[in-house]
């Protein structure tokens, strides 16, 4: 009975047991009832308007406070000083050669060219000729012609320069300055021929040497004739050195020597025979800092064995660094009167038949300026001193159609010069010059004949694009006196030679130029009895290869 109530009770717990492994309760949980959705405050918004702002007129004040800004070098800053340009001989440059060509009224050719050869650094050779004729239209014979030939080479040593210079000029005139009713010449008759024939030697040195000279001797031979009339032979002789002596003192000295003889051929009544001889030594000292330039000497002369001394005196003081410059001097100078150089002034000279070298001295002052970048200016006058000038009259004893010297002794010309330029690099260059002269103190002659109390000259050269050149010249001057049949003197009319030109590049070896002189059609005189043509105008092309 115990048994079955034990049995009883255990399968009462096991029941029980089971049951509470199943578990009918409900599970913890959130149950969802809405999404929540996150909304920002409802903001004012901004209205923009289209109306313009109101002006700020009022100016504030500002305060600046910059510290002072000194820079400070360990190094010490050397002065420059310009010096002339001298032509780099070193570098090779390129094609060379060129030919220019064209033709104008009055049956003018004209022809150039130009040829170069050598790498400019161990050789060089340059070779040029020109040509230029017209036959003139309202005067018998005003026909003229020039030729130029001219060769020049030189060879580079590591040290020195050795150049050699031959050159050939042939000018025909014609003396058509006679009184064509009452007289007739043959063309032949009065033919002037003049030819110059030229050689030249010299050398220089390229570095400095040990003993810190700089030289540059060279030695010239000149074969003059007019043909039919005289022979003229002149050898020039010129030795400059100098000496350098630190940075601001220079030592300087040279000898030049000049001899010329002269005979003429066909001359009534008697053929002349001249000998001509001017020997001059130069010593001086130059002192030159940043403004001041002191250049002082004296020159020893032997003129055809009379000795005489020159001075050699003159400073140029720099007020405002390039901006204003003070220049005076006292110097003088020997020209050699040669036939040669005398035909160059004025071409229908006759034969000589005594030689007088000038003695000129100068007594002058003036100033410098530079007007901004770009102008530049300069004022001189001064007195000056002539012994023997050769003054050019008609020859009056018999046609009138050539000139003879007539030495004046001693004559004082106060002289005024001006001259302005403007420069804008390459492209656009202006320049005048303005020079007066008042001769007095005359002794051999009433008149200083076919001088020119005053001469103005100026010209243009402007690129107006890259390929487009035009350029133009203007020569004015007042005419002076001149000698008449009687002993008279009448005046020169003056003159006005407008000339202007142009040249375009077609591509780097074609170009066409043109040109035109005498614009205004003055056909005025220089010299008595010689005019001159009127407008003329030349056109061609110019080749470069």
């Amino acid at each position: 009975m115990n048994k079955i109530f034990s049995l009883l009770i255990l399968a009462g717990f096991t029941n029980t047991s089971l049951f509470a492994q199943r578990d009918t309760t409900k599970t913890q949980a959130i149950d969802i009832t809405s999404a929540f959705k996150p909304v920002l405050r409802n903001a004012v918004k901004i209205n923009f308007y289209g109306s313009q702002l109101q002006a700020d007129t009022s100016r504030p004040t500002l305060n600046y406070n910059i510290p002072s800004q000194n820079l400070f070098y360990a190094y010490q800053p050397i002065s420059l000083r310009p010096l002339a340009l001298a032509q780099d001989t070193n570098l090779y440059l390129g094609g060379r050669n060129f030919v220019k060509a064209g033709f104008g009224n009055y049956s003018t050719p004209y022809l150039a060219a130009g040829f170069s050869f050598g790498d400019g650094r161990k050789s060089l050779v340059n070779i040029y000729a020109d040509y230029i004729g017209s036959k003139g239209k309202d005067i018998e014979f005003q026909d003229y012609s020039m030729l130029n030939v001219k060769a020049t080479g030189s060879v580079f040593t590591p040290k020195n320069e050795i150049y050699a210079t031959a050159f050939l000029s042939k000018r025909d005139y014609h003396l058509y300055g006679y009184d064509h009713v009452a007289y007739t010449y043959a063309k032949s008759d009065i033919k002037q021929q003049l030819q110059d024939i030229g050689i030249s030697v010299g050398a220089r040195n390229t570095t400095n040497n040990e003993l810190g000279l700089s030289y540059s001797p060279s030695a010239q031979i000149n074969f003059f004739s007019n043909k039919d009339r005289l022979n003229e032979t002149t050898i020039t002789l010129n030795v400059p050195v100098e000496k350098r002596i630190g940075e601001e003192l220079k030592l300087l000295a040279s000898f030049k020597g000049e001899f010329a003889n002269y005979g003429t051929e066909n001359f009534i009544p008697n053929n002349i025979k001249l000998t001509n001889n001017l020997v001059q030594l130069a010593p001086a000292v130059e002192y030159n800092t940043k403004l001041v330039r002191i250049h002082g000497g004296i020159t020893p002369v032997w003129n055809n064995g009379k000795f005489t001394w020159m001075p050699d005196i003159y400073a140029e003081a720099q007020l405002q660094e390039k901006v204003f410059m003070l220049q005076a001097g006292w110097v003088g100078r020997f020209t050699q009167n040669t036939y040669r150089n005398l035909s160059m002034v004025n071409p229908y000279l006759l034969p000589l038949t005594q030689y007088n070298n000038t003695k000129e001295v100068e007594y002058y002052g003036g100033i410098k300026a530079s007007l901004g970048t770009h102008f530049n200016f300069n004022a001189k006058a001064g007195l000056v001193r002539y012994t023997d000038l050769p003054l050019f009259i008609n020859d009056t004893a018999s046609d009138e159609k050539g000139f003879i010297v007539s030495n004046e002794r001693n004559i004082n010309n106060f002289r005024v010069h001006g001259d302005i330029s403007y420069i804008n690099q390459d492209k656009f260059t202006v320049n005048a010059g303005l020079t007066l002269n008042g001769y007095t103190g005359m002794k051999d002659n009433a008149k200083a004949w076919h001088t020119l109390p005053m001469e103005f000259t100026s010209s243009m050269r402007w690129w107006a694009f890259e390929r487009f050149l035009l350029k133009a010249d203007l020569y004015f001057f007042n005419g002076g006196k001149y000698l008449v049949k009687g002993n008279n003197s009448k005046a020169l009319d003056g003159g006005t030679d407008l000339s202007a030109g142009a040249e375009y590049k077609i591509n780097k070896q074609f170009s066409a130029w043109m040109n035109v002189n005498n614009i205004l059609n003055d056909k005025y005189e220089r010299w008595h009895n010689y005019q001159v043509y009127g407008l003329n105008l030349t056109g061609g092309i110019l080749i470069h290869f």
